[in-house]
């Protein structure tokens, strides 16, 4: 089983910056990859980016690339999702999770941080 306890969010002005961390504890040598997903109300969730456990090749979605971060502190089994410029559409509840491999879907799931972005 693997943990995944998030913190951070909060209301922030169009603009500004925020960030989210993702701590995951428990089997954590058996992770391939984490990834950021957003849901906004009444709207499905979507891709936020992702990086692989090594903490290396971050990708990222195209409405967030350039003005978002993923980056892993390795020593603490962190991953930090640094939120630059951000714009009032970024109003979502933030997930982080992880999957074991590339073929499986993202098992393991945080609880969520709002995330709010006024105009």
């Amino acid at each position: 089983q693997v943990q995944l306890v998030e913190s951070g969010g909060g209301l922030v002005q169009a603009g500004g910056s925020l960030r989210l961390s993702c701590a995951a504890s428990g089997r954590t040598f058996r992770i391939y990859e984490m990834g950021w997903f957003r849901q906004s109300p009444g709207k499905e969730r979507k891709f936020v980016g992702r990086i692989n456990w090594s903490g290396i090749s971050p990708l990222y979605g195209d409405s967030v690339k350039g003005r978002f971060t993923i980056s892993k502190d390795n020593g603490e089994n962190t991953v930090y999702l640094q939120m630059n410029s951000l714009k009032p559409e970024d109003t979502a509840v933030y997930y982080c999770a992880v999957r074991l491999n590339s073929r499986d879907e993202y098992i393991y799931w945080g609880q969520g941080a709002q995330v709010t972005v006024s105009s």
